[in-house]
C-alpha cells in the first residue's frame, strides 16, 4: 500500500485520533530524514508542562535510533503516553509515602530473616556512607533512586545488610518509564547499550536517558504480531506477550468449556511452578483434538514468553480449534485481566486501567502532533 502523500498526514492523524477504531498501522508514516526534524517533531508531541523538551526529544530518538525503532508518530506517542502515565516526565520521580514503605519492607525481611526489629533499627542508627544516619536518610527519602542508593549502602554494611537483603536491591523498577530494572540489566547483557555506564546498569536506569532508552525497549524492541499498540501498552504492564497468551487462553477456554483467568500466564510461576497451572490443565483437556501429548504440550506452553511459542504446532491447532467452533476468527490477542499489586499502589487497579489511561494519553499525543508544523515545512 503506498504511503500517503505528505500534506495528508494531518488529517489522517486527526480522523484517527478522533474516530477511536483505525488500527494503529492507519498512523504510520515515514520518518523524517533528518535526525533534527525527527527531534523537533517529537519535541511538538511532547505534553505542554514538560521540561526541557529538547533534552526529552534528544534522549527519545537516540533510542529509537540505536535500536532502529521506527521514529514514526504512533511509536513516538506510545513513548511519550507511557512516560506521561509512568512519571510525568520526570527521570527521578517522587514516590508518596515512600519513606513508610521502606520501613515496611525493612521490617518484613527482619521478620523473615528472624531478626529482632529493634536490632535492625539500632543497626540503622549507624553513619552511612555519605555523613547521616541509615535512619535519616530512610526517614528524608522521596524517589525510588535514592532508596536505592541507601539499600546499596545498607547491604554493604556487614552482617546485618547482606543478612537481610542477601545483595539483592528490593528496588526493582525505576527511571521515567518505571522499567524493570532487572530486564535493563538483562537487556545490557544482549544489546550493546549507547552510552558509557555510570557505575551500573541500575544507575543507568534511574537517570533520563537510561530510563528512556530501556523503557521503549521494553515497550518496542520485540517482535508481535499485534495491531493495536494497545497490546503493547499492556504487555508492557503485565510482561512482553500477555496479551498474545491472554488471547491464547481465551480460545483454550472456548474449546474446552473450562473458564480461565486470561492473565498471560500458560505456566506456573510459584513455587509449585513444575506442577500444571489451569492453563496446561485445560489444554490437556482437550485431548486428541491438540494431537500432543503432555510433555509436548509443556514443552510449548513454556515458550510463552518469546515470539516462537506463535509457530508451535499447540498454538496452531488451539485456534484452528478454536475459529472452527465460533465460526469465524476469534481473537489473537485480549489485554490481560490483572489486578496491579505494589506497595506504591494504594488504590484498586488494573492492566486494563493502566491500557484505557495510556490510550487517553496517546490520543492527546497525536492531537498535539496533528496540530504541530509538519517539520521542514517552514
Amino acid at each position: 500500500m503506498p504511503l500517503a502523500p505528505r500534506r495528508t498526514w494531518p488529517v489522517l492523524l486527526a480522523l484517527a485520533a478522533l474516530s477511536g477504531c483505525a488500527t494503529d498501522e492507519a498512523l504510520r508514516q515515514a520518518a523524517p530524514s533528518r535526525p533534527a526534524e525527527v527531534r523537533e517533531r517529537i519535541a511538538s508531541a511532547l505534553p505542554d508542562y514538560a521540561p526541557d523538551r529538547k533534552g526529552w526529544a534528544a534522549d527519545i530518538y537516540a533510542a529509537l535510533a540505536a535500536m532502529k525503532i521506527a521514529s514514526d508518530t504512533p511509536n513516538i506517542c506510545a513513548v511519550i503516553a507511557i512516560t506521561e502515565q509512568e512519571s510525568g516526565f520526570r527521570a527521578d520521580p517522587p514516590v508518596a509515602n515512600l519513606a513508610k514503605i521502606a520501613w515496611e519492607e525493612i521490617d518484613r525481611r527482619a521478620e523473615r530473616a528472624g531478626v529482632p526489629k529493634v536490632a535492625v533499627h539500632l543497626a540503622l542508627k549507624l553513619p552511612s556512607p555519605d555523613g547521616r544516619s541509615y535512619s535519616e536518610r530512610l526517614d528524608a527519602v522521596r524517589t525510588e533512586r535514592e532508596l536505592s542508593l541507601i539499600f546499596e549502602d545498607f547491604i554493604g554494611m556487614a552482617p546485618m545488610g547482606a543478612l537481610l537483603f542477601a545483595r539483592l536491591n528490593p528496588i526493582r523498577t525505576g527511571g521515567p518509564m518505571q522499567v524493570s530494572i532487572a530486564f535493563a540489566e538483562q537487556h545490557a547483557q544482549d544489546h550493546p547499550y549507547p552510552y558509557p555506564v555510570d557505575g551500573s546498569i541500575r544507575h543507568e536506569v534511574f537517570t533520563r536517558r537510561g530510563g528512556m532508552y530501556f523503557g521503549i525497549a521494553h515497550l518496542l524492541d520485540y517482535p508481535a504480531a499485534y495491531d493495536r499498540l494497545r497490546y503493547r501498552y499492556a504487555d508492557f504492564n503485565a510482561g512482553r506477550y500477555a496479551s498474545r497468551n491472554a488471547g491464547f487462553q481465551n480460545a483454550v477456554s472456548l474449546v474446552s468449556g473450562i473458564p480461565l483467568d486470561l492473565d498471560g500466564d500458560l505456566i506456573r510461576h510459584d513455587q509449585n511452578a513444575s506442577k500444571p497451572g489451569a492453563t496446561e490443565l485445560a489444554v490437556r483437556a482437550i485431548g486428541d483434538g491438540v494431537g500432543l501429548n503432555q510433555r509436548e504440550i509443556r514443552k510449548s506452553l513454556e515458550q510463552g514468553d518469546g515470539q516462537g511459542f506463535e509457530r508451535t504446532e499447540l498454538y496452531e491447532r488451539v485456534f484452528e480449534l478454536a475459529d472452527r467452533l465460533q465460526r469465524k476468527p476469534v481473537p489473537r490477542a485480549l489485554v490481560p485481566r490483572i489486578a496491579l499489586k505494589s506497595p506504591k499502589i494504594t488504590r484498586k487497579l488494573t492492566t486494563e486501567w493502566f491500557v484505557g489511561r495510556v490510550e487517553k494519553r496517546q490520543r492527546s499525543c497525536l492531537a498535539r502532533a496533528q496540530a504541530a508544523p509538519v517539520a521542514g515545512s517552514r
